[in-house]
């Protein structure tokens, strides 16, 4: 249990595609302009990464290493191809919105990332959880910019007015890449204060350990 654990708060939390590592930054953003298409975009990349991490997961004794790349990229092409159909059909307006980002999740850095780095390597139930928890960390991301974003640039929330001030440059390329960058400064000032007062307790009780044994 502890080793889904360890997965799953890496990928939402501690390793996050987005604030952490910074990969998928051409979606982040051309997208975080409004919360509605970030979260489209994110629920999206859910999906495939964990379908692509459990498919390569089955194949990898079956793939040759040679090629293991050009075979990464079809199967993550042709999930991206049904994903493409299906909310063309069913989500006309989120595929509209999503535009020519949607195409480039075929060469996503964090999806063949993830294939690469932890699918290739482990079984098909580790790797399943590895895809939601990246996945869902680059959707939290990604709608939270989103959300502050839609809020400061349009005055609005998921396409709800709610109120007349605006800030227009929060609705450009200019406004996402600084709220960009501020998420990533406050998320990893908060994850470093968190990690030094993890290792501070760790330090104290190893110090209390060693008083009892002395004694």
């Amino acid at each position: 249990m502890n080793k889904y654990k360890k997965i799953t708060l890496d990928g939402l939390i501690f390793q996050n595609p987005t604030l952490m590592l910074v990969l998928g930054t051409c979606p982040t953003l051309g997208l975080i302009n409004s919360a509605m298409s970030a979260a489209g975009m994110g629920l999206t990349v859910v999906v495939i990464l964990t379908l692509s991490n459990i498919l390569i997961s089955l194949l990898r004794k079956v793939i040759p290493n040679e090629v293991r790349i050009p075979c990464y990229i079809v199967i993550i092409a042709t999930l991206v191809t049904f994903a493409r159909m299906f909310l063309e059909y069913f989500v006309p307006d989120l595929y509209d919105s999503l535009g020519g980002f949607l195409a480039l999740i075929v060469v996503n850095c964090i999806i063949l990332g993830r294939a690469e780095a932890f699918a290739n390597k482990h079984n098909v139930l580790e790797s399943a959880v590895d895809g939601l928890a990246n996945g869902f960390g680059f959707t939290l991301a990604l709608t939270a910019m989103g959300i502050i974003c839609e809020i400061l640039g349009k005055g609005s929330l998921f396409g709800l007015h709610l109120w007349n001030f605006k800030i227009g440059m929060f609705s450009s390329p200019a406004g996402s890449f600084i709220i960009y960058g501020l998420s990533i400064a406050v998320f990893v000032y908060i994850i470093d204060g968190f990690e030094r007062s993890r290792r501070v307790k760790a330090n104290k009780l190893a110090r209390e350990n060693l008083l009892k044994e002395e004694v």
